[in-house]
């Protein structure tokens, strides 16, 4: 941490203490290998909900129910080693980089880094509202990176072992939430099924029991899909731009208004201990061989058994009868407590197994194409949508529900292809990917620099 802040204390020595973004020679290796291998995993989870209906019931028997076809074991696999693991990687991340712009925006005497970055933040989260609502991805990040990094700033001078604190705290709290939520969907289950036979018998309803079945029909659009629901959604997604957006931008805008505090503890939680292992050193490759080898083990070792013990369980409601049935019977889901805490363990492994195979020169063939994706994160991520999106919705090649489950992931090969071939061409050339670049322009309130010089 010394020599960061003396790299960044030191630009007051030239001819200009206005901040500046960051150089080359000032970006940490470590970090940008990191970010380029969760953008990269991100589009793992992304690609099932660009190219597919995954609760379409059909499907989700399939994928569950089917267990010596491909879907189920690749759907294990991907449970198990990636799901929620390359997002929370990137949330970690970005609580790292807002500490390292406090750090390397510390200017003596100078004030309006703080104005900064808001505007940095401001405008990250006007990119996602137009990522959602323009580019048509109902599970953007930006917005909510926008969003709660304006509260992690405020946060960035407590104690690192105060800002770890948080992700055990929140997982309970999440946990208790995530319980409301669950028994409320419950309670509106076994409310409408005192009033199903009457709804069978084709008899008059009262006020409240019309309101009854109004609410779980509610539940169902958004999370039970009847076959007709289903074959609707995937029609619109097959249609033009107007009929995507008429599916898409609805689940969108309650993703980001009425779920925002089911994602508000926990992103926090994620960012600060971001900040917390930057300023430990972890994801500078501070540490020994030792200590990161130890992590990488004790992280596989504690969260790759729980998490099948939760996949198991989550594979006994291969059906949506069963999912009902349990639902119906079970008032509270102990198994959610399994997924904050074997994510964690495996996420600090899997970001320990990077920095092993980065310091032991193993990475050498690969390292500066994951890198140059990591430099352009932003650009990459959008990239990700424009040619997902282009891939599978009806104004593009139509291929949504087309695919199954395991296919879908050529089409992430072949994305990671594209960012891993164009990145580091364009670096070579320029000296940010060209979001990057627009975001901070408009930050810093002035066009910026693009080419690099000769030489």
């Amino acid at each position: 941490m010394e020599k960061l802040q003396t790299s960044a204390t030191t630009s007051v020595l030239g001819t200009s203490i206005t901040p500046q973004p960051v150089k080359d020679k000032e970006r940490i290796e470590s970090l940008d290998l990191l970010r380029g291998f969760a953008i990269l995993g991100i589009l793992l989870m992304n690609i099932v909900g660009f190219g597919l209906l995954f609760t379409d019931t059909a499907t989700f028997e399939q994928i569950y129910g089917d267990r010596v076809h491909a879907n189920f074991w690749t759907h294990a696999a991907m449970t198990i080693l990636f799901e929620g693991k390359m997002r929370a990687l990137f949330c970690m991340l970005f609580g790292a980089g807002i500490m390292l712009f406090s750090i390397q925006k510390i200017i003596p005497g100078k004030k309006g880094v703080t104005l900064l970055f808001y505007l940095r933040m401001l405008w990250l989260a006007i990119f996602g509202f137009l990522h959602a609502h323009v580019l048509l991805w109902v599970g953007d990040i930006l917005y909510f990176y926008g969003l709660f990094g304006m509260i992690v700033f405020l946060m960035r001078k407590m104690k690192p072992k105060y800002k770890a604190m948080g992700v055990p705290i929140v997982a309970i709290l999440g946990f208790i939430l995530g319980v409301v939520f669950y028994q409320g969907i419950r309670d509106t289950r076994l409310q409408y099924l005192e009033v199903q036979p009457l709804v069978e018998a084709g008899e008059a309803l009262t006020e409240e029991q019309e309101a009854t079945v109004a609410a779980w029909r509610d539940v169902e659009k958004n999370f039970l899909p009847t076959p007709d629901d289903s074959a609707e959604s995937i029609r619109k997604m097959r249609g033009n731009y107007s009929e995507v957006a008429s599916e898409v931008r609805p689940k969108a805008w309650d993703f980001q208004t009425k779920y925002i505090l089911m994602l508000l503890g926990d992103n926090i939680a994620l960012m600060l201990l971001g900040m917390a292992l930057l300023q430990w050193g972890f994801f500078s490759g501070k540490w020994t061989l030792p200590q990161y080898r130890k992590t990488m083990w004790i992280g596989y070792g504690v969260g790759i058994p729980l998490v099948i013990i939760s996949f198991w369980h989550q594979a006994q409601t291969a059906s949506i009868e069963q999912y009902l049935k349990q639902l119906e019977e079970t008032p509270i889901n102990w198994y959610g407590l399994i997924y904050p805490v074997q994510r964690i363990f495996i996420v600090m492994a899997h970001a320990s197994l990077v920095i092993l195979l980065m310091k032991q020169g193993l990475l050498d063939r690969i390292k500066e194409s994951v890198k140059a994706v990591g430099q352009m994160a932003f650009t990459n991520y959008i990239l990700q949508t424009v040619l997902c999106t282009l891939f599978f919705h009806g104004y593009g090649l139509g291929y949504f529900h087309h695919l199954e489950y395991y296919q879908l992931f050529f089409v992430v090969l072949a994305v990671w292809a594209v960012s891993l071939i164009i990145s580091p061409i364009w670096l070579k050339h320029y000296r940010f990917g060209p979001l990057e670049w627009l975001w901070r322009s408009l930050s810093y309130r002035k066009l910026q620099p693009m080419k690099r010089l000769a030489g």
